[in-house]
């Protein structure tokens, strides 16, 4: 197997405040900016807002893909994240809880744990990766929709 490369870049909008643009190598381009005490006016995500919301994405796209194999009739699918972080710098994450919510009929809920789990221990790359300084935990409700 080759190596997978992923690139982007990123541009600071210029001397007033702390906006940045990032582009990304499939040509998208997401605004991230700073909280006003450090200089930014709030005007779009923290950057490590964004490394949040990439981990969220990251497993929610796998717990969907899974239950669709798996032969759920899968209608929705939310993740919402909860995490903490160190009080000092580097400020990594030092928790993160997730949890999914499954709407669909007739969904089991044994396959949305495995679902989760594969996504945790075997195919989301942000979850390992954030796993090094986080403790992750996670739950789930199923919501049936008829």
């Amino acid at each position: 197997m080759g190596i997978s490369l992923m690139e982007c870049t990123v541009r600071w909008t210029g001397l007033s405040g702390m906006t940045f643009l990032a582009e990304t190598g499939s040509g998208h381009v997401v605004a991230m900016d700073g909280a006003p005490d450090g200089g930014g006016r709030n005007l779009a995500p923290r950057p490590m807002e964004m490394v949040l919301l990439g981990t969220g994405g990251c497993t929610a796209y796998d717990v969907v893909l899974i239950l669709r194999k798996s032969g759920q009739e899968i209608r929705d699918c939310e993740v919402k994240l909860t995490s903490e972080r160190a009080e000092k710098d580097p400020k990594v994450f030092t928790k993160i809880h997730f949890h999914f919510i499954v709407t669909g009929v007739g969904i089991k809920p044994n396959l949305v744990e495995r679902a989760i789990k594969l996504s945790h221990e075997k195919y989301c790359s942000a979850t390992m990766m954030i796993e090094k300084t986080a403790e992750i935990t996670h739950s789930f409700e199923v919501v049936e929709q008829s």
